[in-house]
C-alpha cells in the first residue's frame, strides 16, 4: 500500500454466519479487504477459517449476513473476476499440463493467453507430461497458473504451500509477490507463519468461529510484545531455571528467556556463568502470536 493512500474496499464482509446442524462454524465476523493487497486468514484446525475462505468465494451460502463485491452482493461478476486455487484440487486424468490449461480456458469470458501463462510460472518442461507425474512444486505452479488463467481481479489461495520443500515454497512466494504486483488482491489462508509475514499486508486470526486479532502483522506484533526472546541450549545453562525469570524449558532442549532488556538479561545469564557461544536472540514472530492468542494444545 503507497503512504499516504488509502486503498478501494473491494470485499466486504459484514456479520457472517455459517451453521451446519448444532455447530456454530463462522459466528457473526465482519472485515473488509481492500483493492491490491495480499489479506491473510490465519487460524488453527477448526477456526472457521476454510468455511469463510468456501463462503467469500461464493462455493459455500452462508447461513446470514453478506458478502458484497465492489458494493453489490457477489453474483455472476464476480464468479468471472475471482481466481481459486483450493486446498486440494483434482485433476483431470491422463491430460497433460498443456490440457489442463486449455480446458480451464474455455471455462471463461475472458483469458489470459497460455503462453503467458506457461512464461510467468515456469511451465515449459510440464505441458506435455501427464498431470499425475508432476512434483509437487510442479503441480502447484500449475494449479496457479490454472487460478490465474481467467485474469482474475482478486485470487484465493487456500494453503498452497501445504507439504512443498523449502525450495518450492520460497519459488511459490516470489509468484505471490509478483501477483501482488499486477494490482491483484489476494486472499490467503496458511498455517505457516513466515509465509503470511513475509506475503501479507493484513491479517485476521480466527478461532472458534471469530476474529480475535486484525491488523499488519507488524501492527499486530507491537501491540502484543514488547520484548524479545533469547534462546540457548539447556546445556549451556548451569543454574537453576528459577534464578532467571520469565525464562522456560521447550521441546527442543534449549531454553527461551522473554526479556524487555535484553543487556540485562545477559549480564544476568554470565553472572549465573552460562556460556553465550550459542546463544540466539530474536524477536517477537507471528508464530509466538499465533500460539499466545489461540494456545498450544493440539487440535485434529
Amino acid at each position: 500500500m503507497r503512504k499516504g493512500f488509502i486503498n478501494p474496499v473491494l470485499l466486504e464482509i459484514r456479520d457472517l454466519v455459517k451453521h451446519y446442524r448444532d455447530i456454530v462454524a463462522v459466528d457473526g465476523i465482519s472485515f473488509s479487504i481492500a483493492k491490491g493487497l495480499c489479506f491473510g486468514l490465519l487460524g488453527p484446525n477448526g477456526a472457521g477459517k476454510t468455511t469463510t475462505v468456501e463462503m467469500l468465494e461464493g462455493v459455500n451460502p452462508p447461513t446470514r449476513g453478506e458478502i458484497l463485491y465492489r458494493g453489490s452482493p457477489i453474483g455472476p461478476q464476480f464468479k468471472e473476476d475471482a481466481g481459486i486455487m483450493f486446498q486440494h484440487t483434482a485433476l483431470q486424468d491422463h491430460i497433460t499440463g498443456y490440457e489442463a490449461l486449455s480446458m480451464f480456458q474455455q471455462l471463461y469470458r475472458r483469458s489470459t493467453s497460455i503462453g503467458k501463462l506457461i512464461e510467468q510460472y515456469s511451465l515449459q518442461e510440464i505441458l506435455d507430461r501427464d498431470t499425475r507425474k508432476l512434483s509437487g512444486g510442479q503441480r502447484q505452479r500449475l494449479l496457479l497458473a490454472i487460478a490465474m488463467i481467467n485474469d482474475p481481479s482478486i485470487l484465493f489461495l487456500d494453503e498452497p504451500t501445504t507439504g512443498l520443500d523449502p525450495q518450492s515454497r520460497r519459488n511459490f512466494w516470489r509468484l505471490v509477490k509478483s501477483i501482488k504486483g499486477m494490482g491483484k488482491t489476494v486472499v490467503l489462508t496458511t498455517h505457516y507463519m513466515e509465509e503470511a509475514y513475509l506475503l501479507c499486508d493484513e491479517i485476521a486470526i480466527m478461532d472458534h468461529g471469530r476474529i480475535i486479532a486484525q491488523g499488519t502483522p507488524d501492527q499486530l506484533l507491537a501491540k502484543h510484545f514488547n520484548d524479545a526472546v533469547l534462546v540457548l541450549p539447556e546445556d549451556d545453562f548451569h543454574a537453576d531455571i528459577e534464578a532467571l525469570p520469565n525464562a522456560i524449558f521447550n521441546e527442543d532442549g534449549k531454553i527461551e528467556i522473554l526479556s524487555r532488556d535484553v543487556n540485562a538479561t545477559i549480564i544476568r545469564l554470565l553472572e549465573l556463568g552460562t556460556s553465550l557461544s550459542q546463544l540466539q536472540i530474536r524477536p517477537r514472530t507471528l508464530e509466538d502470536l499465533f500460539l499466545e492468542l489461540t494456545g498450544k494444545e493440539l487440535r485434529s
